[in-house]
């Protein structure tokens, strides 16, 4: 009997380790590998003061009520049928730079591109928050990358068991925003910006909460998601990281741009560029900083873009938390700005900040708005 209930529980315990194997981890060998951004725990801390959210591609999300096997596998087709009609050698697709910038640039009308775009972020785990066909320009949600997440033995052995536990403890998130410079080519733009969890301390030095703070703006990542882009867009996986290193080993000089202060409050930047130089680095200037891009009209050198100071929000809430106070926070709607850049010749351009009505803003906030663009135009 002793040894019948020994072989029984050495079977049990072999089963279950069995089990545990299978639901092993498998660990890409890759430098991202976000966690779909609807299933980040806790409540939806996705919204920075800066942004007043969109509606987002509902597309993956279970709807309440009931659905049919057909209406699932009619889904299912649509879904391959998207990821077979990828665009296959595309001439003349190749990796733009200038300095720390690279961009995108495909021979094919911006209205063809968008939807193969949209469909990649949605493909790498990301939920959409802004989806303007119009203006050209998409945001994914804030989510995490799951490859930063130590793969030990117990990780690999447990796998999704334990999947909840663990959380880097950073977020990213993307905009992409088409141009087109000339008919029949548009130039992809792909921007990321990061969040970091910090710990408040109390006098003893003993944590008591946390706070979700800006993290520096990553160009590898970036450079990370126009190689996958180039890849989804027909290009093979060695080609297209081969163009994104090329480009990264080209060094260009940048010129910098000098913020010249004309009276309190006022000021505008230079840059020793052309146009459309210029209107490239300012476009990605904001993309990078609390902005949110509207609309632009490049004819007449205006980007329409939304802004909320961060300071007043207050340091109590956070930098998730605004949206999601009960507290009256009117006040802080994200006011609307206009950036004009005018040429001034071959190799000058200069920057202002309007308010929404086309006048200067001659307020603390306007000249807050020029030296945030000075600080990502002279990287």
């Amino acid at each position: 009997m002793k040894n019948a209930f020994l072989f029984t529980r050495r079977t049990l315990m072999a089963a279950s380790i069995a089990s545990l194997l299978a639901c092993t981890s498998v660990s890409k060998n890759d430098t991202v590998d976000y966690k779909a951004a609807g299933a980040v725990r806790g409540p939806n801390l996705t919204l920075p003061p800066d942004l007043i959210t969109a509606q987002a591609d509902r597309r993956y999300i279970v709807q309440d009520g009931t659905a049919t096997m057909s209406e699932f596998n009619a889904a299912s087709k649509k879904i391959s049928q998207t990821r077979q009609n990828v665009l296959t050698g595309i001439p003349g697709m190749r990796i733009a730079r200038d300095g720390e910038k690279r961009w995108l640039v495909v021979e094919r009308p911006a209205p063809e591109l968008y939807p193969l775009i949209k469909d990649f972020w949605q493909e790498n785990g990301f939920l959409l928050v802004v989806d303007s066909p119009s203006t050209g320009i998409m945001e994914t949600d804030w989510a995490e990358n799951r490859s930063k997440i130590p793969q030990d033995f117990i990780r690999k052995t447990l796998g999704k068991v334990l999947d909840s536990l663990y959380d880097t403890g950073e977020r990213d998130k993307y905009k992409t925003r088409l141009e087109v410079p000339r008919p029949g080519e548009t130039e992809v733009y792909i921007t990321q910006r990061g969040a970091l969890e910090k710990c408040v301390s109390d006098s003893t030095g003993s944590c008591i909460s946390t706070v979700w703070t800006p993290r520096p703006n990553d160009p590898e990542l970036e450079a990370v998601f126009l190689a996958r882009l180039m890849e989804r867009l027909g290009v093979s996986q060695e080609s297209a990281r081969a163009q994104v290193a090329a480009a990264a080993a080209a060094p260009v000089k940048t010129p910098k741009a000098k913020f010249v202060q004309e009276g309190v409050n006022t000021g505008r930047i230079d840059m020793s560029s052309s146009f459309d130089r210029a209107w490239r680095d300012v476009g990605l200037a904001l993309d990078r900083s609390n902005f949110t891009v509207e609309d632009r009209d490049r004819s007449k050198g205006i980007y329409f873009v939304r802004y909320v100071n961060p300071k007043e929000v207050g340091e109590s809430k956070g930098f998730f938390s605004k949206l999601f106070s009960s507290s009256d926070d009117s006040s802080l709607k994200a006011k609307r700005y206009r950036v004009v850049l005018r040429s001034s010749g071959d190799n000058l351009t200069q920057v202002y900040v309007q308010d929404d009505a086309g006048k200067p803003e001659n307020t603390p906030a306007g000249y807050r708005l020029l030296t945030l663009l000075d600080e990502q135009l002279i990287k």
